[in-house]
Formats: structure tokens, sequence, C-alpha cells
């Protein structure tokens, strides 16, 4: 079933072209000047992958159990447009950025756009990160809205990827479970 759904991925994988301002940035007095450049959201999640005990110690996330660090961007439409898979739980953000932006099936980003991303990735032309120092995860705000213009940066757009995240780990369960899957990292 895995491997059908993946030869789905060009049809519902769209990366952007740049060409077209976002309806959700466009629409907004808040965001579209500011924003009008910014074509979605970068982040990674961990997903818990059964592994053989020689490969466990890359495999081991950073909650302890083995995982695979699997990298994606969304539009704001809340829309996967980029998934990257495989990397071991232990890879860093900015090595498994890198490896998306130079492989052949790579991350495109238009030119002149941008990505927004989190503090764990590298700095570069065409990935924006959020001022550091400052709160920027949509749990962080859960008791107390913004307090400042970088706060409401921080949060604004760059929890786009979050909440598709969370859809999706809703929406499927396997994919936050803590128990041990029965399928390995290979799958």
């Amino acid at each position: 079933l895995l491997r059908s759904i993946i030869t789905l991925e060009d049809q519902f994988l769209q990366q952007p072209t740049g060409s077209n301002v976002s309806p959700e940035v466009r629409s907004s007095n808040r965001f579209y000047p500011y924003f009008k450049d910014c074509v979605g959201a970068i982040d990674g999640t961990h997903v818990r992958v059964k592994v053989s005990r020689d490969d466990a110690p890359r495999y081991r996330g950073r909650k302890g159990y083995p995982t695979l660090n699997v990298l994606a961007t969304c539009s704001f439409d809340l829309k996967f447009t980029y998934i990257l898979r495989g990397w071991e739980g232990t890879a860093s953000d900015s090595r498994i950025i890198k490896n998306a932006l130079t492989r052949k099936d790579n991350l495109i980003i238009p030119n002149g756009k941008y990505y927004l991303v989190d503090a764990g990735y590298m700095l570069r032309s065409g990935l924006i990160a959020p001022y550091r120092g400052v709160h920027y995860h949509l749990k962080e705000y859960s008791s107390h809205p913004p307090q400042n213009s970088r706060e409401l940066f921080n949060m604004s757009l760059c929890n786009a990827i979050e909440r598709v995240f969370g859809v999706l780990k809703k929406r499927f369960p396997i994919i936050e479970s803590t128990t041990e899957p029965n399928y390995s990292a290979d799958t």
C-alpha cells in the first residue's frame, strides 16, 4: 500500500513556481506587504521506526527511540508541497535541508522567493528563520498571545507547517505513536 501511495507523489506534491502569491497571504493586510515573496514553510518531524540493533544508535531520535527525520514543506493553505523521507533520527535539520537542495529530486526555491524555517535550519538565501531568543512554536502561545512584533512575526506564518503536521498526525495516529512499529525504516 505504501509503495502505491508513493507512486502518486508527483500528482499530489506540487512545488511552488513562485509566479503566484498565496491567497492566504494576498488576502491579508497583516501578511501581504511582508510575506508576498514567501512560498511556504519548512520543518521536520520524527516518525518512529523499527531498525536493527546495530542501526539503532544512528536512528535514535531526541525522544530516545529510533525515528526517521522527515523534512516537509507546505503552502499556507496547509498542503504539503515537498517531502524528503529516509533520514535517520540523529540527522540535523541543516544536514537534511542541504541534501534536499542538492539532490536529483531537489527542493526548489523559486528565484527571489523564500521559505520560512525554524531556528534549526542553516541560514542561506531562500530560507528565513525566526528571530533568535523569541518564542515561535504554537504551543508557546497557547497561554498568551504574541507580546511584540518579533513574536508576531515568528508566530504568524511559521506555524503553518506545525499545523499541517498536527492535522496529519491526528488523521494517522500511527505517525505519532510511541509504540514500536512492526514496519522497518526501509518501508
